[in-house]
């Protein structure tokens, strides 16, 4: 079953942005990651990178992945699990600041994932970062049957960042493969505020939104909240769950 990873980007009408957004994520992160950090040229570098590809500008952006890599930190968690790859960046960006983590990546497009492990080579992480290409929906069921089997250890961190229909099977699979304690998190939930508006309601983020609250709401398994933001690109939010 082939998907499609689109992620909102400048390309999308109903794209929209705030000045003063973009100057606060600018303020905070060059006193809180400034580029100075050790891995801030790598960062950059993959940024400029995904541009200079024409790779879709859906990427998560610089603080949300922050905030995932702040979470390996804490949680000191050693296996993340993220579907939707593109240039690499939230990958690298969690492999430079966690030297013990080891990150699991799902890509559809190949060409998505040659300019992502290009950029994870080039980071120097390419021995704990790995892309695997192809439908999700096809590799989710093998890597759970090695964590049954096994032959992997189990997620701590699932990062959900594809298309957002299939997003609530994503989530079934990221809770099937973590642990006690783990999180799944799934991005672009709120969709500039839409996942509440009634003529928004056949949109294909707002349909995959409401699907998987509605369905985690349910879900006696984890305990969750959506988390709503504004940043560089956009007013949107994410899904953020514990498994209990």
């Amino acid at each position: 079953m082939a998907q499609q990873q689109h992620r909102p980007g400048h390309h999308d009408p109903e794209f929209t942005t705030n000045p003063l957004w973009a100057a606060v994520n600018e303020y905070t992160m060059s006193h809180l990651h400034p580029s100075s950090r050790p891995n801030g040229a790598v960062l950059d570098s993959t940024l400029e990178s995904i541009k200079s590809n024409g790779t879709p500008s859906g990427s998560t952006g610089t603080v949300q992945s922050k905030f995932l890599e702040l979470q390996c930190r804490i949680l000191k968690i050693k296996h993340v699990l993220e579907i939707g790859t593109l240039g690499g960046y939230t990958s690298i960006r969690i492999a430079t600041e966690n030297p013990r983590c080891h990150v699991t990546s799902i890509e559809v497009s190949e060409k998505h994932a040659a300019v992502a492990r290009e950029n994870i080579t080039k980071a120097g992480v390419a021995d704990r970062v790995e892309v695997l290409v192809g439908p999700a929906l096809e590799i989710l069921p093998t890597l759970l049957a090695d964590i049954e089997a096994g032959k992997r250890e189990r997620f701590g961190l699932t990062y959900i960042d594809a298309d957002k229909l299939n997003s609530v099977n994503y989530f079934d699979f990221g809770v099937k493969m973590g642990y006690s304690g783990g999180l799944v998190v799934v991005d672009n939930m709120v969709s500039r505020g839409n996942l509440v508006v009634e003529d928004k309601r056949d949109h294909e983020h707002v349909k995959g939104g409401r699907l998987v609250v509605e369905t985690v709401g349910k879900d006696t398994r984890v305990d969750a909240v959506v988390m709503q933001t504004v940043a560089k690109k956009n007013y949107d939010g994410f899904l953020f769950a514990a498994i209990k």
